[in-house]
């Protein structure tokens, strides 16, 4: 055996390599900043050269989310089979976060925003968008997620810039009723995150799947006792994948604010949507802490998750309060 091989240099390079893996690690795992949509929406329109119409700035900021998304430092992750990525879950969950607002806003944009009424044509370009955004989130071997992520963004600037070109078979109305009904979906979504935000200290809770219908009934039968408890592996998955949530809903708030800017003034509203851009922007806040932390409710220590629930909570109050003022005449 040759007398430069020796154990001791092999654990150096080990060491090396883990040091680099973990350094790299930790840098793919920062959150991306929130950025301005109204700069964005300027530079884009500068970029194409045209004039920002009724639709610009919702589909900009949904375009500019799946950008980040997709091309952040470390790129998309949730997918990787190589170290440091396939041994990192809370930037994935970060990223599923953000994918699922982008689920919800381009069906939105496929079947109420770019449509006049129930019986009216899809869009092209959105039909084929929305399936590519709900490909599994881990598919690695081809076709990727990633690349099919990236198809559907193309689809939605051909769509984007068919609204330049005002070409009749392109639209995006912005009505009250359209708005109302994505409302009622981001509603869904964030109440359901509170709750298991909410879950990780434990708690019994009354079962109200029933509550409010006497003649309602269910597939199969449920205690009326309820006990939820995250369990530990899942608390900082659940805090990052409500942070991605809430980095990419506030950004398309933003865009929905310019292009509904009317309506919301006419419905006295646009202070409330204000509002809950403003709950979602302290999600982003700096998390000091070098760990998620899990302490009781009012316990020694801090419990990071259900800081977040609070926020999520009630921008997600704002939320079903926008919707009833958009429901008003």
């Amino acid at each position: 055996m040759p007398e430069s091989f020796n154990f001791k240099n092999i654990g150096f390079a080990t060491l090396a390599i883990i040091l680099i893996l973990t350094i790299i690690g930790w840098v793919w795992s920062w959150s991306p900043a929130t950025f301005s949509v109204k700069d964005v929406v300027a530079e884009q329109a500068n970029a194409l050269q045209v004039e920002p119409v009724v639709g610009f700035a919702t589909t900009t900021a949904v375009i500019e989310v799946g950008d980040i998304l997709l091309h952040k430092t470390g790129g998309y992750l949730s997918n990787d089979i190589a170290p440091p990525g396939v041994l990192m879950d809370n930037m994935p969950a970060w990223e599923f976060g953000v994918l699922e607002m982008l689920r919800d806003v381009t069906l939105a944009l496929r079947k109420d925003f770019s449509r006049s009424q129930s019986q009216s044509v899809e869009n092209e370009f959105l039909v084929k968008a929305q399936p590519n955004l709900n490909i599994d989130s881990t598919k690695w071997i081809l076709p990727s997620a990633e690349s099919q992520y990236g198809e559907a963004i193309d689809l939605i600037k051909a769509y984007r810039l068919a609204l330049t070109q005002q070409q009749a078979s392109s639209q995006f109305f912005a009505r009250a009723d359209n708005l109302r009904d994505y409302l009622k979906e981001v509603e869904k979504r964030l109440g359901s995150m509170s709750q298991k935000l909410s879950a990780s200290v434990g708690a019994d809770v009354i079962n109200t799947d029933l509550a409010g219908d006497a003649k309602a009934s269910q597939s199969t039968p449920t205690p009326m006792q309820l006990t939820n408890k995250t369990s530990w592996f899942k608390i900082d998955d659940n805090f990052y994948q409500a942070r991605g949530m809430a980095w990419a809903l506030l950004h398309i708030l933003r865009g929905i604010e310019m292009d509904f800017r009317d309506i919301l003034v006419n419905k006295n509203a646009l202070v409330s949507l204000r509002q809950i851009i403003r709950e979602l922007e302290a999600t982003q806040d700096t998390v000091w802490s070098p760990m998620i932390l899990n302490g009781s409710g009012f316990g020694m220590l801090a419990n990071h998750s259900l800081v977040m629930a609070n926020y999520i909570s009630r921008a997600n109050a704002g939320i079903i309060e926008l919707a009833e003022l958009l429901n008003r005449g």
